[in-house]
């Protein structure tokens, strides 16, 4: 081996190429230096092969229709991309913003605006609601697993699935309603029930009494179902989903559907129509409650039973087909639907009841934001009484096709109302009611205010007066000549057969004689609130007046002599309190004439019923007393008048004021009188009237107008002496006291 001189060797690779060019050590195809190898010929560079040009080919109709629609498809692509993105955006987005304001659940389960009103007659027990009648659910765990199930078959079968809106059951309901002829959002709907209960929660828009004229309008505005309002109930349910549990949004549904008869909420309707809890409904009363929610007021139990059941039928049905119900229940079930409790279907006293709200202030009443109890005077025994003979008076006795009204008013002598009828149709709530709110003249159903002034100056109802021809100048008016309903005269008689007769000349007369203004202060006293006529016709009754403040009057001559306040109210107080807010609305006042000059009243009256113009309101041995009184051209047709235990005042009349055929206070309204007061009375003990029997006659009473006042050729009778009684009470007997005789 060479020596390296102690070096070692350099490895070098070989050259595998030729070089191209020269180098530095010599031409590129000399060997390389210390290789000891000569160079191999380096193998060819690989060449690109050149791709082979595609004849070039033209592209035919088919060709340039696949390549338009190839890049349509394409676009369309990319488009729906793209706004499917921005929608998922813009849904987020609104899902979010509607998370952000629910509130908790259980925030959501009573969103009334007003409280409820519930009465009570004055045997305690519940006759009629307004307002809202509530009672909470807390969860679905607390209600019968049958009404669960019900509303489940019935409002959205596939409620535990879905996300909060169902594709498929819109698509179904699009699908209906264009079948149907109507328009896709017309009719069936396809809301789950979180939509419902979505649109429930207004889309959690409070009521505002500055934006809506009404809840009413707001209620509607709520139920809109334009295309744009469907999208925000969609977000809101999708809102409420990701929010809430499945059993926290039935149970919002439960609480706030409304079932119809004022009834909000299932607990509330379970209540009201069966008279127990939502726990324990059975199939047939929780298949009832779930048919009512597509519309509660036509399918409420107490509008029609039976179209109500036929509905439940239905629902039953949809039950047993989703497995709900097995064979058995739904066999039992079917054979035997739910009916109403006895209380649920109490349809007397709505006139009342409207009335008695109207007494009490609106804050805890008709306005109430609180669940209020009224204890009140109502008897549903009395008020039945009443509405059966007005029936049957106008069943018998006026003619197919009338359209006269009757009202009728029966209360206690110390003014607390029994029954009330506002109407012929007494089935009505809210309804305009005659007996509270029509003001109509009063007829000769005055009279008996100017004879009170008479007894109460101290006259006997045995005094005597002369029915002749009679005038009285009136300044600015001229004469006036009153007359008699029988156009004749009756000559020289007692006040108490000009009262039973009820002859105009004589009240006219002694109205004249004892003062119109003493006259008008005793009508005023005893209740009468109109404003009251102040010429010589307020004898006869020209003066407007209710019902019920007649039928108070008349309480107060019963009473002797004191006045009413005529009341319904006996106490109210918030539900779940013991101590009452208020107390008796009504009752006695001040005394306006003495008891024996309503003594001598009372006896006049029960003239009237016994040999006068009342006669057909007798009522056998049970002793009675009245006053008829029919107005000008028999536009009004009055009858009030009591026994010892109760006052009932009857009217008669249209609306219109057309004059009544044939009907005086006498006859029928003095008919219903009498059959509604034998009614009430049945079984029990007969008790005489508190009425003074007068003396024999003493003496005349004569009404002298000065100056002279008779029109030519009548004869004014000559002046007769007047008795002083030894005591005059009331307020003759007051001034008298201050300024002397």
């Amino acid at each position: 081996m060479a020596s390296n001189r102690g070096k070692r060797p350099v490895l070098k690779a070989d050259k595998r190429y030729p070089s191209t060019g020269r180098g530095r050590g010599g031409s590129g195809s000399g060997s390389g230096s210390g290789s000891g190898r000569s160079g191999a010929k380096a193998p060819p560079k690989p060449r690109r092969r050149a791709r082979k040009a595609a004849p070039r080919q033209r592209r035919g109709p088919i060709g340039w229709v696949a390549a338009a629609i190839g890049a349509v498809i394409r676009a369309a692509v990319g488009l729906v991309w793209r706004v499917g993105l921005v929608a998922a955006v813009l849904v987020g987005g609104g899902v979010l913003y509607f998370y952000n304001q629910l509130p908790p659940a259980g925030e959501l389960i009573d969103g009334r605006t007003r409280g409820s009103v519930t009465l009570h007659d004055r045997d305690g027990q519940v006759f009629a609601w307004r307002g809202e009648q509530f009672d909470r659910i807390v969860s679905v765990d607390q209600v019968s697993r049958h009404l669960k199930n019900a509303v489940i078959a019935t409002e959205d079968r596939r409620f535990y699935w879905h996300p909060g809106i169902d594709p498929q059951g819109i698509a179904s309901a699009i699908r209906i309603n264009l079948s149907e002829g109507r328009g896709p959002l017309s009719g069936h709907g396809g809301s789950t029930l979180t939509q419902q209960a979505a649109k429930l929660l207004c889309l959690g828009v409070p009521y505002d009494p500055d934006l809506w004229e009404s809840e009413a309008d707001y209620e509607a505005d709520c139920r809109r179902t334009t295309l744009g309002r469907k999208g925000r109930e969609a977000l809101y349910a999708l809102a409420m989903e990701l929010k809430y549990t499945k059993d926290e949004i039935l149970t919002i549904y439960l609480n706030r559907a409304y079932l119809g008869a004022s009834a909000r909420g299932f607990e509330a309707a379970a209540q009201r129509y069966f008279g127990i809890p939502a726990a324990g409904l059975s199939p047939a009363q929780s298949a009832m409650l779930a048919g009512l929610l597509v519309a509660p007021s036509r399918y409420a139990p107490t509008n029609d039973l039976e179209r109500s059941q036929r509905r439940a039928a239905t629902v039953l049905r949809l039950m047993h087909e989703q497995g709900y119900l097995t064979d058995a229940e739904y066999t039992a079930a079917q054979a035997d639907p739910a009916t109403l409790a006895e209380n649920a279907e109490q349809t007397v006293g709505g006139y009342f009841a409207d009335w008695v709200m109207g007494t009490g202030p609106s804050f805890l009443t008709r306005d109430t934001t609180e669940d209020v109890l009224l204890r009140t005077t109502f008897d549903p025994e009395i008020q039945a009484a009443a509405e059966e003979a007005m029936r049957l008076i106008f069943q018998e006795k006026v003619r197919d096709g009338s359209r006269a009204e009757a009202a009728i008013v029966v209360m206690s002598a110390d003014g607390a109302v029994r029954a009330m009828v506002g109407g012929r149709d007494t089935t009505v709530s809210g309804g305009f009611n005659r007996a509270a709110q029509a003001r109509r003249q009063t007829g000769s159903s005055f009279k008996p205010f100017i004879y009170a002034a008479a007894m109460d100056l101290g006259y006997s109802p045995n005094d005597t007066v002369v029915d002749e021809p009679y005038c009285i100048d009136v300044p600015g008016s001229g004469q006036y000549c009153p007359k008699n309903y029988s156009r004749d005269f009756a000559g020289r008689v007692t006040l108490t057969e000009a009262l039973a007769r009820s002859l105009n000349i004589p009240a006219v007369k002694i109205s004249e004689f004892v003062g119109r203004d003493i006259v008008q202060k005793v009508a005023e006293d005893f209740g009468i609130e109109s404003s009251l006529a102040d010429g010589p016709a307020l004898a006869l009754g020209v003066s407007e007046s209710t019902l019920v403040e007649m039928t108070g009057a008349f309480a107060g001559f019963l009473n002797g002599g004191r006045a009413v306040l005529p009341y319904g109210l006996e106490e109210l107080r918030l539900q779940g309190e013991t101590e009452p807010l208020m107390g008796r609305g009504g009752g006695y006042g001040k005394r306006v004439i003495s008891e024996e000059a309503a003594g001598k009243l009372v006896y006049m009256l029960s003239r009237v019923v016994e040999g006068g113009t009342g006669q057909r309101a007798r009522l056998g041995d049970r002793p009675a007393a009245g006053k008829t009184g029919t107005t000008q051209a028999a536009r009004d047709a009055w009858f009030v008048g009591f026994t010892a235990d109760y006052v009932m005042g009857v009217w008669m009349g249209y609306d219109d004021n057309t004059p009544l055929s044939g009907v005086t206070g006498g006859t029928l309204p003095a008919e219903i009188w009498r059959e509604a007061m034998l009614r009430i009375h049945e079984g029990d003990e007969i008790r005489p009237l508190p009425m003074r029997v007068p003396e024999p006659p003493r003496a005349v009473v004569e009404a002298q107008p000065a100056p002279q006042t008779s029109p030519p050729g009548l004869r004014q009778p000559a002046p007769q002496p007047v008795p002083q009684p030894q005591e005059r009470r009331g307020l003759i007997g007051v001034l008298e006291g201050i300024f002397g005789n």
